[in-house]
């Protein structure tokens, strides 16, 4: 067995026994708390209001505007994000949102796309948890039936 099929071996074992069940819990617990609210939003469902602009939290790759949202009802909700945030808004501004029920935020009313990442999260942190799944009861059942094997070498030998 050569070194790069042992780097292979090595790699695969760390992906399917560490990778799969991280990707499936970061996935399901990102994706799944907000994956309703993310499609009534994307079908124009929850209540409707206005979301107030307060400050922006910038990372490397994008901007996220927290504020406080108001329903058109009075209901009010503060320190919230605004998924899918017009890119013209700035500190003061207000923008039409719509609250459907997610833990920490309203989406825009113009729509995005937060609800396809939503659904791409939630999606893969199944596929991982399924696929970790089958691979334990392969192994178990693997283990199984080579102790079952052994024993009855074990018993013919007897």
């Amino acid at each position: 067995m050569g070194i790069l099929s042992k780097i292979s071996d090595w790699r695969a074992k760390v992906f399917v026994w560490i990778g799969l069940p991280v990707i499936a819990g970061i996935g399901l617990m990102l994706g799944v708390g907000d994956l309703v609210p993310a499609w009534q939003a994307k079908g124009g469902g929850g209540t409707a209001g206005t979301f107030t602009a307060v400050s922006e939290e910038c990372s490397r790759r994008n901007c996220t505007w927290h504020g406080n949202f108001v329903a058109d009802d009075g209901a009010k909700r503060t320190d919230v994000i605004l998924y899918d945030a017009p890119r013209s808004l700035s500190e003061g501004d207000t923008a039409a949102a719509r609250d459907t029920g997610a833990r920490k935020g309203v989406f825009s009313a113009a729509g995005g796309k937060t609800w396809l990442l939503v659904t791409a999260l939630t999606l893969a942190g199944v596929i991982a948890g399924v696929a970790w799944v089958a691979v334990i009861l392969r192994t178990v059942r693997r283990r199984r039936e080579e102790n079952s094997d052994e024993l009855s070498s074990a018993s013919l030998a007897s």
